[in-house]
């Protein structure tokens, strides 16, 4: 957590020169990008000695003040802010170690089933999915086993599918700004749960496998956003433009219930509605090959 919290810093720094922030700037080649630790430390009010071990890792008992001065130097948002304290006060340390496998409550996987034809899935920490229903599968992953959720430690991750699956890719119309949301989601998370595993072992795989999951990551994008407007090009219906709403459930370690829907009496509910038939006509199939697996 503490690299982290040096990462986030830099990558702030480096948004900002002199002139945005009103200090002189005397020309000649800067060694880095946007303003100097010392720039910073005197927009803040603070020592540059104090902010370089801050940077670094050395100083964990910053005060709301400090923090607050240095939040307004860098022009952070209420977000950037809420992050830059938990990276500054995370919980006491542990060792990181690997979490149980999740499990969803009985009432919400019966919840998932009463939405009825909205496409609806349950995300866990680490953004596995952990179950979706029948149009929630066939929106998103159609391409991949209905009942792969079930499946802890194999089941189908929105990270992975997002920067590693070519389907996902194709299914989003913007896919970079559905890349970007993914990766400051991530953060988040990883933030929150800093000594668990699983989260930090996601993040080195897809470092290691994805080039625009590693550019995303190093620039730190943070962002607490869970309602979105999104485009997407389904292979089966077509153009859809729908709301996607996030909503964590209450005593599920920050599960989170994501919903899909159109704008009544658009052609995207037409589409909707297309889909849920036609994946209402494929239901025996695949009810089918469960039985014979």
């Amino acid at each position: 957590m503490r690299s982290e919290l040096g990462e986030f810093l830099r990558s702030r720094r480096a948004k900002l020169c002199p002139a945005d922030v009103g200090l002189a700037d005397y020309g000649g080649r800067r060694r880095v990008p946007g303003l100097r630790r010392e720039e910073l430390a005197q927009l803040a009010g603070v020592s540059a000695g104090y902010y370089t071990r801050l940077e670094q890792g050395n100083s964990p008992g910053a005060s709301d003040t400090v923090l607050d001065a240095i939040a307004r130097a860098l022009r952070l948002d209420s977000d950037e802010q809420a992050h830059l304290y938990a990276l500054a006060r995370p919980a006491t340390p542990a060792a990181r170690r690997r979490g149980r496998p999740e499990r969803l409550r009985p009432s919400v996987r019966l919840m998932l089933d009463a939405v009825g034809d909205t496409p609806a899935l349950v995300i866990g920490r680490s953004t596995d999915v952990l179950a979706w229903n029948r149009m929630g599968h066939a929106l998103l992953a159609g391409h991949l086993d209905f009942d792969a959720p079930d499946r802890p430690g194999r089941r189908p991750n929105v990270a992975r599918l997002v920067f590693l699956d070519e389907h996902t890719r194709e299914l989003y119309t913007d896919w970079r700004g559905k890349a970007r949301d993914t990766v400051a989601d991530l953060r988040r998370s990883a933030a929150l749960h800093p000594d668990d595993r699983e989260p930090a072992e996601l993040v080195g795989e897809l470092t290691m496998k994805s080039r625009d999951f590693a550019a995303l990551w190093s620039a730190h994008p943070v962002r607490v956003c869970d309602h979105y407007l999104r485009e997407l090009r389904h292979p089966l219906v077509g153009r859809l433009t729908l709301y996607n709403e996030t909503l964590v459930l209450p005593d599920d370690d920050r599960q989170r219930l994501g919903l899909f829907y159109a704008e009544p009496d658009s052609p995207s509910a037409a589409g909707l509605k297309l889909l849920a038939d036609l994946s209402t006509a494929g239901a025996p199939q695949r009810r089918h090959e469960r039985e014979a697996r």
